[in-house]
């Protein structure tokens, strides 16, 4: 019998193999991206003091979209994580995809956050 593959779990696979490598110090923080089928949600997290330093999603009232799962949403989430990280001094991250392929939002997001003015 053939046994379909639990996306959830192969994409926590790759999100655990992922963070093995990358994590995030008070001088360069680790951005995080995740995103569920209707919202996406972006955090800028220092692993080693345990704290969310910024965050932003969809969900965010500076945010005025009607639909939250698309790249338009992606894009407008990547800005405004950007311009309060900045805000905060925060010019260098590291980038943690979450377990996700970079394509489609996932990209949108790392690519407007790159034009905002984040490093990474």
């Amino acid at each position: 019998m053939f046994k379909k593959a639990d996306k959830k779990a192969s994409r926590a696979k790759r999100h655990l193999r992922v963070r093995k490598k990358v994590s995030g110090t008070p001088e360069r923080p680790r951005l995080s991206v995740y995103r569920s089928e209707k919202n996406i949600y972006a955090q800028i997290i220092d692993d080693i003091n345990a704290v969310t330093l910024v965050s932003a999603s969809t969900l965010d009232k500076d945010v005025d979209v009607k639909v939250g799962g698309n790249k338009e949403a992606a894009k407008l989430v990547g800005e405004l994580v950007a311009k309060r990280a900045l805000d905060k001094g925060i010019t260098e991250v590291v980038f943690d995809r979450g377990g996700y392929v970079y394509h489609g939002r996932v990209q949108t997001l790392a690519e407007s956050a790159r034009e905002a003015g984040l490093k990474f």
